[in-house]
């Protein structure tokens, strides 16, 4: 594997390139943000360095002993339903001591060879093997990295570390472990907003090969580029229409409707179910801040956050409310404005958990019954002037 490729082999990476990049554009159009691997988890962690033990790998960086700092988001590729296998994926961002920062992506892989290079759907991420598919460029020639599961929390990753071996190999050699690495869910246990670029974000002493860089440098691209806003917008609509959706017409202004939903502390006085508000970050509500609330009825009190995941002040926010073990439900409050105050919508459905187990035909009336009580609050407390 060197650079020195036949010019034939050229042209093979470079027309598959175009046509992952051509379907990446095309997913992009029902996926606007993320194209694959659409929901993750958010992770921190340490990655410990053992170094090369007398068997060089020929990149430096991997054959120094060392404690890097590390965060990392695990996905499911396609994003089919946890009881079905799907491509397991790892993305790390790793901040080297020597300062700057490299990203590596694992995905799940067989271990042997011919395996290592092929893609494998697993329901098991104990049992998974992955590994970078691809090899990375050293001093000594390919390098693959790989990784296996030590220790996996029994519960959720909110309750211990997940502890993975760090193993290099030649593409047709045996894996040589050369490090631990330990994850623990992010303080704030959901997605990342991290976007992992390999190739621009390389490893010390690594190189990436030609040919590896036209089969994925186009699909990069086309992933993280941000879609046409007409794009957003219809997909934006069509989640609002696949969940159950209230609207209702305010004589207040706008403003004064975003003034409410603005002030966190305000939540638990218009969202039905809600009954106190324990915290409120200072930037709500801004993308990714969270709001701690507890639910239900004293004594019988769930205490669980809400988290900002899309907003575009005075016109819309996407919140993902939790509210465990019930589960997780994702809101989208839309505010139009009209000659005479505005139109604000509410479209709410169940994304994980319990209420996912409640057939749509019955759970869309039951989030419309209490959303349409929602408005009603929400509009008395905006003509209040409340937020104000």
């Amino acid at each position: 594997m060197t650079d020195h490729e036949p010019r034939h082999a050229g042209g093979v990476t470079e027309a598959a390139g175009r046509a992952f990049a051509a379907m990446f554009r095309a997913l992009k159009l029902a996926r606007p943000d993320r194209p694959i691997h659409p929901d993750g988890v958010g992770l921190d962690g340490v990655l410990t360095r053992t170094g090369d033990g007398g068997r060089s790998s020929g990149i430096d960086w991997l054959d120094a002993r060392g404690v890097d700092p590390i965060e990392a988001r695990f996905s499911r590729s396609v994003g089919l339903p946890q009881t079905l296998p799907d491509i397991l994926g790892l993305a790390l961002r790793i901040t080297p001591s020597d300062g700057g920062t490299a990203d590596v992506l694992f995905a799940s892989t067989g271990w042997k060879v011919p395996g290592r290079f092929l893609l494998m759907p697993t329901l098991d991420a104990a049992t998974a093997a992955l590994t970078t598919l691809m090899p990375y460029r050293g001093r000594k020639g390919p390098v693959l990295l790989g990784l296996r599961t030590v220790s996996l929390p029994s519960g959720s990753l909110a309750s211990g570390e997940w502890v993975l071996g760090l193993y290099w190999a030649r593409p047709a050699g045996p894996w040589r472990q050369c490090g631990e690495l330990r994850l623990r869910a992010a303080p704030i246990p959901s997605d990342t907003r991290l976007r992992f670029n390999p190739l621009e974000n390389q490893l010390p002493g690594a190189r990436t090969y030609a040919w590896t860089r036209r089969l994925r440098e186009r699909s990069y691209r086309a992933a993280q580029r941000p879609a046409p806003a007409a794009v957003v917008k219809q997909a934006q609509k069509k989640a609002s229409t696949e969940m159950a959706t209230v609207s209702k017409t305010f004589l207040t202004p706008p403003a004064d409707v975003w003034n409410v939903i603005a002030d966190g502390w305000l939540y638990s006085g218009w969202v039905v179910g809600a009954s106190r508000i324990r915290d409120v970050d200072a930037s709500w509500p801004a993308t990714d801040a969270v709001l701690h609330h507890s639910v239900g009825a004293w004594p019988l009190l769930i205490n669980d956050k809400t988290k900002v995941t899309a907003s575009d002040p005075g016109k819309s926010i996407e919140l993902i409310a939790r509210g465990w073990p019930l589960g997780e439900a994702k809101v989208v409050i839309t505010l139009e404005p009209l000659e005479t105050g505005c139109k604000v919508s509410l479209a709410e459905d169940a994304v994980k958990g319990p209420g996912l187990l409640i057939p749509k035909f019955i759970r869309d009336p039951l989030i419309s019954v209490r959303n349409k009580e929602t408005l009603n609050r929400l509009e008395l407390m905006a003509s209040g002037g409340a937020g104000n």
